[in-house]
């Protein structure tokens, strides 16, 4: 006997945290019934559990994908009511056809690494706020920061929703009427990472993820993607285990 939530999450169409959604709005069906609770027992050899009417599996085989998102893609699967270009676009494009999902996000404007998996236990590690996967970003900003606002960045800021002080940030170099800086947090509040450089006057320009846990984006250009690698996934797990 397993929860419901992880059989959900087993069989590769989402997050553990996303299947507790699903569950909750009344999407999920257990022999017929409509499901109680995430933490429902289901017998995975005799229980038919459905999600809108389609009956789900666990998956055979797992699969673990690393994508450059570029900027202008929402990090959603299907249709985007306003017309905005989502993942199934991109998808369509670079001729992923594999059965993922993203385990994360990344904003419209933003871009670079972005995990895709069918492992719903995995996309869970990546995501939950408990497991304090570390993320690395490199961003563009307005603006010449001095040595006492990159000072004042390290300490951290009060947000309206958060305390975010990085758990490393460097400036890489500094243009006329811009900076770039390299910032590694472990928040999922969103958009944080702009909203923590407006904060200091220096809105971003650009903001590009390289690292997720032990996963880097590498050489991959926009649009790019490939296997992530055994060694990676495993060392990411084990940052978690490590705490």
């Amino acid at each position: 006997m397993v929860r419901l939530n992880k059989f959900i999450a087993s069989s590769g169409c989402c997050s553990r945290r996303k299947a507790d959604e699903l569950i909750l709005a009344g999407r999920v069906s257990v022999n017929g019934k409509p499901a109680i609770h995430p933490g429902q027992q289901v017998d995975p050899q005799k229980d038919v559990v459905e999600l809108d009417g389609k009956r789900i599996k666990p998956v055979e085989k797992k699969i673990y994908i690393k994508l450059y998102k570029p900027r202008g893609y929402l990090t959603a699967l299907g249709k985007d009511r306003f017309g905005r270009k989502t993942l199934t676009d991109l998808f369509k494009e670079k001729g992923i056809d594999f059965p993922v999902f993203p385990a994360g996000r990344l904003d419209y404007d933003s871009e670079g690494l972005l995990i895709l998996t069918n492992d719903g236990e995995f996309a869970n590690t990546l995501m939950h706020p408990s497991k304090k996967i570390p993320k690395t970003y490199v961003v563009q900003v307005k603006g010449r920061v001095n040595l006492e606002k990159f000072n004042s960045m390290r300490k951290g800021r009060k947000l309206e929703d958060t305390f975010l002080k990085p758990d490393d940030i460097k400036i890489l170099k500094k243009g006329k009427n811009d900076t770039w800086l390299e910032i590694t947090i472990h928040s999922g509040q969103k958009r944080v990472v702009r909203r923590f450089m407006s904060s200091f006057g220096h809105p971003v320009k650009r903001l590009i993820r390289t690292k997720v846990g032990r996963i880097e984006l590498g050489n991959l250009k926009p649009g790019m993607w490939e296997k992530i690698s055994d060694n990676e996934r495993k060392r990411t797990i084990n940052l978690v285990s490590r705490k």
